[in-house]
Order: structure tokens, then sequence, then C-alpha cells
């Protein structure tokens, strides 16, 4: 204030503008200043939500069941071919003796899901839950069947804290998860959406038949009408 000069108009006019100048430029570093940790900040939530929404996909893949066979299996039709006889070498490979039937390839399915699972916790997880990812891993290219229970543990414990659920009571006593087992309802949806595909075709090529031949009865009536002989 000090600095300030009120003895005339036009100094009074300078301070005015000088500090109308200053205001606008403090207002204008500190909106740039908002909008970028605002940017920022969003940017982190959603890297945050990607990251959970990744992670509870994955939880929901390795730890969908409470009974049944919690391991994975690890094997491959090329290993099914290599148990299979001399004899049977010839056998079509897509054929459910050779690739030991539907069991056999819903035991695939889950050990391709708990694959893709493992690794996009590797990529988005915690160094605790990569260290139990890679040695399930290991497992797995051992060929060496598969518990996913104690990761199952680690991501939710991560989850609920991300989440700020809290813990699981400490009274309970919840039974060990492995990987989540595939439905075949949209296969058998499919099939039946097909076959009744295929049925409204027939219905309606028996149709289009009829109108056709119910055409043609019409079109040679007027040449037998006796009528058409008199002029």
């Amino acid at each position: 204030m000090r600095n300030l000069d009120f003895s005339s108009w036009q100094s009074l006019l300078l301070t005015l503008l000088g500090l109308a100048l200053f205001t606008l430029i403090s207002i204008g570093i500190r909106l740039l200043m908002m909008f970028t940790i605002q940017q920022r900040r969003e940017r982190m939530n959603r890297q945050i939500n990607e990251r959970l929404r990744t992670l509870i996909a994955a939880y929901k893949v390795l730890g969908g069941s409470f009974t049944g066979t919690l391991t994975v299996d690890p094997t491959h039709l090329r290993d099914l071919r290599q148990r299979q006889p001399a004899d049977a070498v010839a056998v079509d490979a897509e054929s459910p003796a050779m690739d030991g039937g539907e069991g056999s390839a819903r035991r695939r399915r889950i050990r391709d899901a708990v694959e893709a699972a493992l690794s996009d916790i590797v990529l988005l997880g915690t160094e605790e839950q990569v260290r139990l990812a890679e040695r399930a891993i290991r497992e797995l290219v051992a060929g060496h069947p598969v518990h996913t229970h104690e990761l199952v543990v680690s991501l939710r414990d991560f989850i609920r804290e991300a989440l700020d659920i809290g813990p699981i009571p400490a009274g309970l006593s919840l039974p060990m998860q492995g990987p989540a087992r595939p439905s075949g309802s949209s296969e058998r949806s499919k099939g039946e959406r097909g076959s009744s595909g295929g049925k409204g075709g027939g219905m309606g090529m028996g149709m289009g038949g009829a109108g056709m031949g119910g055409g043609m009865g019409m079109g040679g009536a007027p040449e037998d009408d006796p009528s058409s002989h008199r002029s």
C-alpha cells in the first residue's frame, strides 16, 4: 500500500489498472492449478476404478466355487492325445473320445479363464498378489494342479479395503474357494435358437410353396372356362 499513488487521477487510474491486472493473473493461475489437479484426480479415479473392476472379475473367476473340485487342471488337448493308445491316433481330434468328453472341455475352459485372470493380476495386482499369481502360473506350466484359495483371500481383503467395506468378521470360518465353473446355459440357448430358426425357415418355405401352388391354380382356371370359347 505504500507504493500506491493517489496524488492525481492519472496515477489513481494506473494503480487501479495494476491491481486489476494482478488480480486477473492470480485468478488465472489459481484456476489453472485447480483444473490441473482436478484432471489428475479424475485420471487417478478412472485408473482405480478400472483396476478394481479387473481385480473383482479375477476374484469371481478364481474364487467362484465353494464345492466340487477346487483345483485348476492344467491338462491340454495335446496331453490327452499323447495319453491315447497308438491305435487311437487316427481318430478325429474333435471327437468326444479324443478330447476327453464334455468334462475335459469344461476343465479346459476353467483353465483358460484362470490363466486370463492370473494375467490380469500380474498386470494390476499388488506385490503380494503378483507373487502368488507367479507361483500359480509356474505350477500350471509345470503341469501340476493349482489351488487358488490363498490368492483369492488376498484379492478379497484388498478389494474390501479399497471399497472401505471393512475386513471379514473374525468369527467366520469360510471354506476354501476355487475357480468358478462355467455354465452351459448360453450354449444350450444358442442351440435352441438355431433349431427354432430352422423350424421357422421350414414353415416359411412350406407356406411359400403353398402360396405359389395356389397362384398357379388360379392362373390356370380361365383357360378351362367354357365362356372363353363362346366369343
